[in-house]
């Protein structure tokens, strides 16, 4: 603004002058007005250069961070029946400086079994899968699905047997078919929407503009909650992994839209080992068995039906506190 406001001062005075033509001064004004506009293009375009460059230092710092979750060996996975044992496990936050939360802690799930993790928070439910899908150590005991350790396969390995639904999916900026196929990357089309119906997403996806093509926004913010939480389902549903954890799936959702995610959810556990967190009881009330955590410890284990009969219990007294289907904290 200050240059262009010099240059017209200046053309006024050298017209004035006769020192140029009204013709030169139409032509100062104007290239002068370019040449501000880039300049103050340039100025937005510094910017961004200083905040991306800031971002770009951040992320290598991360990536520099060695990581404490090694590889022991080359050995992969191999699952059979998804028969999961966690033996006098103990673990402690904070790489053993923190609180221990598990302590000689033991849980054994069979095969093909579909178990609902309930507790209030802290009690250790979302740290159990996160054991169980090794993204931290435990400081001793041992967690094995089949008979083999964890700690003794790889991550990817370990990782790809295990399909994981949380409660806010990660949705990537691409479209709702790469978004899917991320479970599988080389899954055909057709896979890919038979995927959709099973998890009841196809009626939606087609119905957006660009169908499957749609692209979601970053995080999935062009769909809603209901529909991300179908994505992610219908992902977890092409990954095909014999063993299935749900963190909250439903939990953020209304009734309607949980309504049509719990068919998803039944056709997803199928032949499949499944592990459910729920805050919202009615998710979890009619799987096999429903274990009670508090500060790490097991205190209730057993069908919906058994737990509900135990008038002074845990989960009999969650159940009866319920308002709208959620624990009161």
């Amino acid at each position: 603004m200050v240059i262009k406001i010099g240059a017209i001062a200046f053309a006024v005075y050298a017209a004035q002058n006769n020192l140029v033509s009204v013709a030169s001064v139409y032509l100062i004004i104007t290239y002068t007005g370019s040449v501000a506009h880039e300049l103050w293009n340039m100025n937005g375009i510094m910017r961004n250069y200083n905040r991306i460059i800031g971002n770009a230092n951040d992320m290598v710092e991360i990536l520099q961070t060695p990581t404490t979750l090694i590889d022991k060996s080359d050995s992969k996975l191999e699952v059979t029946n998804g028969e999961i044992s966690m033996d006098k496990i103990t673990f402690t936050h904070d790489e053993g400086q923190g609180d221990t939360l598990f302590h000689d802690f033991s849980l054994d799930i069979k095969p093909g079994e579909k178990i609902g993790l309930v507790g209030a928070s802290g009690s250790g439910k979302t740290t159990l899968t996160k054991l169980l899908l090794r993204f931290a150590d435990i400081d001793s005991g041992k967690i094995t699905i089949d008979g083999q350790d964890i700690s003794e396969v790889t991550q990817a390995s370990l990782r790809a047997k295990i399909a994981y639904v949380p409660q806010e999916p990660l949705l990537f900026h691409r479209s709702v078919r790469e978004n899917i196929a991320y479970g599988r990357p080389d899954a055909t089309d057709a896979e890919i929407e038979e995927a959709a119906k099973k998890a009841g997403a196809y009626d939606f996806i087609v119905g957006l503009k660009d169908g499957f093509d749609t692209m979601v926004g970053e995080r999935g913010t062009k769909l809603s909650g209901g529909q991300r939480q179908r994505v992610a389902i219908a992902r977890a549903i092409l990954k095909d992994a014999p063993i299935l954890v749900l963190d909250e799936a439903t939990s953020a959702l209304d009734s309607e839209s949980e309504a049509l995610i719990q068919k998803s959810l039944k056709t997803l556990m199928e032949n499949r080992t499944s592990i459910v967190i729920a805050h919202r009881l009615s998710t979890i009330a009619k799987l096999d068995r429903i274990i009670v955590l508090k500060n790490g410890k097991i205190v209730e284990d057993g069908s919906h039906d058994e737990l509900i009969n135990k008038k002074r219990g845990v989960y009999a007294k969650l159940w009866a506190r319920q308002s709208g289907g959620f624990i009161e904290e």
